[in-house]
């Protein structure tokens, strides 16, 4: 038996392999639960590809897939990172089970892009060692994870978690509250909705938005956060712009309509074959390819300059 530390991944779909990537690449024996046959089947051959991506060694023998819960080695696993979908009652129901099976050890995890730890652990005895580790897709590329408190988790066990995220070789930062959205989404979501204004506004193309995104401040952005770029700028400058930019700028509190149409009308993106742009099998492979080789070579600058 390996005694290597063990983690267990609910769901093997594409935020849960990639979560169980991440620890592999680091030596953790990982199980994941899945009850699709066809996600646990294919499972290894997806980790192993993203393993040698990452130039990292795949050891079959620390990757187990299960149908449920019955095999899982409970008093081994150091934490569980749950990765369902975006559904706040199917959280719940997932973590009340956890309370029966878990050890009192056991760090209970949800990987949730929006729902506070608080919610989905409302009324549960296991709060205390309840935290939300928040990922961003591609999981076993991008540095960043969220490690969200609620008011009662337990601060060594936040700093515990952060240690092993960093020892994983990511980037954590500690949301001392766990507010909707958390730290990164709530920025995104802001730059985003400023994005699909405009472009509900006519003022430009999707493709001109993304390109004035990526290649002015965006570009930026890999090399220093927007607050360090403003010690760069002076806050003099910003704070003069804001004056006269913040109220000119989108505080529409729903998605415009030409969002709402696309949703209406299943235009998804890529999942679908059409959003703003129309995709087929080939353009999807050409652009992930394209995603993936940036997102690589941002992530060599980083691991350069060490993660800060």
């Amino acid at each position: 038996m390996s005694n290597a530390q063990r983690a267990l991944i609910i769901g093997g779909g594409t935020m849960g392999f990639g979560v169980a990537t991440v620890f592999l690449a680091s030596g953790w024996r990982v199980d994941v639960v899945s009850p699709t046959a066809a996600t646990r089947a294919s499972l290894p051959e997806r980790v192993g590809k993203a393993l040698a991506r990452m130039n990292k060694p795949f050891d079959p023998a620390l990757l187990a897939t299960h149908a449920d819960y019955t095999d899982v080695a409970w008093s081994e696993t150091r934490i569980v990172v749950e990765n369902v979908s975006e559904d706040l009652e199917l959280k719940r129901s997932v973590f009340a089970d956890l309370v029966r099976r878990s050890h009192p050890d056991t760090v209970l995890s949800s990987n949730s892009s929006s729902h506070p730890i608080s919610d989905i652990g409302q009324g549960l005895a296991t709060q205390h060692r309840m935290i939300g580790l928040h990922f961003f897709m591609p999981a076993y590329l991008v540095p960043l994870v969220e490690v969200v408190r609620s008011e009662a988790t337990r601060p060594a066990l936040a700093d515990q978690v952060c240690e092993w995220m960093w020892a994983l070789g990511k980037r954590p930062v500690l949301v001392k509250r766990d507010i909707p959205g958390f730290l990164a989404n709530r920025i995104q979501h802001a730059l985003i909705r400023e994005a699909v204004n405009m472009l509900q506004m006519g003022i430009a193309s999707a493709a001109d938005i993304d390109a004035a995104i990526r290649y002015s401040f965006g570009f930026r952005l890999a090399a220093a956060g927007p607050l360090m770029q403003r010690e760069h700028a002076g806050w003099d400058m910003s704070f003069a712009v804001a004056k006269s930019l913040y109220p000119d700028l989108t505080n529409m509190t729903a998605p415009p309509p030409v969002i709402e149409r696309l949703v209406e009308r299943g235009h998804f993106g890529m999942k679908t074959g059409q959003g703003l742009h129309a995709w087929d099998a080939a353009s999807i492979a050409k652009e992930k390819g394209r995603y993936e080789q940036a997102l690589q070579a941002v992530l060599a600058v980083f691991e350069r300059e060490g993660l800060q």
